[in-house]
C-alpha cells in the first residue's frame, strides 16, 4: 500500500508527524482523524529516482546491510512460490528503512499494475544500479529469480565485507596521511612566512628549494580557500571522464596494470566470476544465461568483454576457456580448470575450486596493503620535510660561507 505523510494536532494541541499506509488518501485522512489527529497537511511519500553509472551504487538513504536484507528476504518469499505482489507488501511491512519501505510500496504498486519486477526495480537507479535489474531481468525470463535473488545478496554481503576489509585496512594509513598533512600545512601556513622574513632582511639570492617553499607559503597564506575548491573540482572534473565510454576504458585498463590495487582488482573479478557461474550452473540455469549474468556482475569492462567473448563462443559450440585466456586478464591457472571442468564435465566444482582459492588470496593481499602502504606513505613524507628543511638551512650556510 502507498505511504502517506502527515502533519497535525493531537487532542491537546501538540503538533505530531508522522507516516501510515492506505490504499488512498481519502482512507489515509478516515485513519488519522480515527486516532484523533487533526491533519494540517498529508500527501503521498515518493521516493527519488535518480541516475546512475554502472558501478555498484547504493541509495542514500538506504545502506548495504539493508539492501542486502531486503534481498535475501524476497529470495527465500520467492523460493516459497509467494506472488511478487505479495512479497513485496510482506518487505514493506518489514524494513524498518522508511526510505526502502518506500521504494517497495512504489515497486508493489508497478508489479500490481502489470510491470516486471525488472522494469519496477529501474524506476530507481540510485538503490537498484544496472547490475541489479539486469540480474533480476535475467532471471525473471530463465525462471530462476530466486536463485538469482541469492546470488545477488550474496553479492552485495560480500560487497560490503570488502568495503569493510578495504577501510580497516585503510584507516592507519589515511590518518598518517591527514596528520602529516595538517603537520606540513602548519609549516607552511605558520613557519615559512617568518623564516621567508628574515630571508628578504638579508638581501641575498634565495636556493631554488627555498623559493618554491616561499611561493607555496605565500599561495596558502593568500588563497587558502582556493584549495578545496580545486580539490573538489578535481574530484567532480576526474569522476565525469571516468564516466564517460573512453574515459571508462582507459580508466578500467588502469585499474588492471595498477601496482597492488591491479592484482586485487584483478582477483575480485576472477572469484566473482567463477562463484557465481558456480552457483547459477549448480542451480539448473542455463550456461548461456550464467554467462550473461556473471557478466553484469563483474565490474571492469574489459573482463566484461572477455566474458562477453566467452558467451559468444559457447554459442558456437566451443570452450569458453580460450576467449577468456585471450584476453589476458583471466590468470592461466583459472582458465586452466574451466577447461578440465568442462572436459570432465565437472565445471562448478572447478569453478568452485578457484573461487575459493582467490577468496583466500584477496583477504591475504587486502591484508597487506597497509604494510605495503605505510613505507611509501614514510617515504613520501621524509621527502618533503627533507625538502623543507633544506630549503631553510641552504640559505643559512650560503650566509656562513659569506662571512
Amino acid at each position: 500500500m502507498p505511504i502517506y505523510e502527515y502533519k497535525g494536532l493531537t487532542k491537546t494541541g501538540k503538533e505530531v508527524k508522522n507516516t501510515l499506509t492506505a490504499e488512498s488518501i481519502i482512507q489515509a485522512k478516515h485513519r488519522a482523524k480515527s486516532e484523533g489527529i487533526m491533519l494540517l497537511e498529508i500527501k503521498e511519500k515518493k521516493s527519488k529516482g535518480q541516475n546512475s553509472g554502472s558501478s555498484f551504487k547504493i541509495g542514500k538513504k538506504i545502506n548495504v546491510e539493508d539492501l542486502a536484507l531486503m534481498t535475501r528476504q524476497l529470495a527465500t518469499l520467492v523460493r516459497a512460490k509467494i506472488q511478487i505482489v505479495e512479497a513485496l507488501a510482506a518487505l514493506q511491512d518489514q524494513v524498518e528503512n522508511e526510505h526502502l519501505k518506500v521504494i517497495l510500496s512504489e515497486l508493489k504498486q508497478d508489479v500490481n499494475e502489470g510491470a516486471s519486477l525488472a522494469k519496477a526495480l529501474g524506476k530507481h537507479p540510485k538503490t537498484f544500479n544496472n547490475v541489479y535489474v539486469n540480474m533480476v531481468e535475467a532471471g525473471e525470463e530463465s525462471g530462476t529469480l530466486e536463485v538469482v535473488l541469492l546470488r545477488l545478496a550474496d553479492f552485495t554481503e560480500a560487497q560490503m565485507k570488502l568495503i569493510n576489509k578495504i577501510k580497516g585496512a585503510m584507516m592507519y594509513p589515511i590518518i598518517m596521511m591527514l596528520v602529516g598533512t595538517a603537520l606540513i600545512s602548519g609549516i607552511f601556513i605558520f613557519v615559512i612566512p617568518k623564516l621567508a622574513k628574515i630571508f628578504v632582511s638579508m638581501k641575498m639570492e634565495l636556493p631554488v628549494p627555498t623559493k618554491i617553499c616561499i611561493a607555496v607559503s605565500n599561495y596558502m597564506q593568500a588563497y587558502w580557500w582556493s584549495i578545496p575548491l580545486i580539490l573538489f573540482s578535481s574530484f567532480w572534473l576526474f569522476n565525469k571522464w571516468k564516466e564517460s565510454p573512453k574515459g571508462k576504458l582507459k580508466w578500467h585498463s588502469f585499474t588492471l596494470k595498477a601496482p597492488v590495487f591491479g592484482t586485487i582488482v584483478k582477483m575480485i573479478n576472477v572469484s566473482r566470476f567463477c562463484s557465481t557461474l558456480a552457483t547459477l550452473l549448480s542451480s539448473g540455469v542455463p550456461i548461456l544465461v550464467s554467462l550473461k549474468i556473471v557478466k553484469n556482475l563483474i565490474a571492469n569492462v574489459h573482463m566484461q568483454e572477455a566474458v562477453e567473448n566467452a558467451k559468444e563462443a559457447v554459442q558456437e559450440g566451443a570452450s569458453m576457456a580460450t576467449p577468456l585466456s585471450e584476453s589476458g586478464h583471466f590468470p592461466s591457472m583459472v582458465t586452466h580448470m574451466i577447461t578440465l571442468g568442462e572436459r570432465s564435465g565437472e565445471l562448478e566444482e572447478m569453478l568452485a575450486i578457484v573461487s575459493e582459492n582467490y577468496e583466500e588470496q584477496v583477504d591475504s593481499k587486502i591484508n597487506g596493503l597497509t604494510t605495503t602502504l605505510e613505507p611509501i606513505m614514510i617515504i613520501g613524507m621524509g621527502i618533503t620535510v627533507l625538502f623543507i628543511v633544506l630549503s631553510v638551512i641552504m640559505p643559512m650556510m650560503q650566509l656562513n660561507q659569506a662571512r
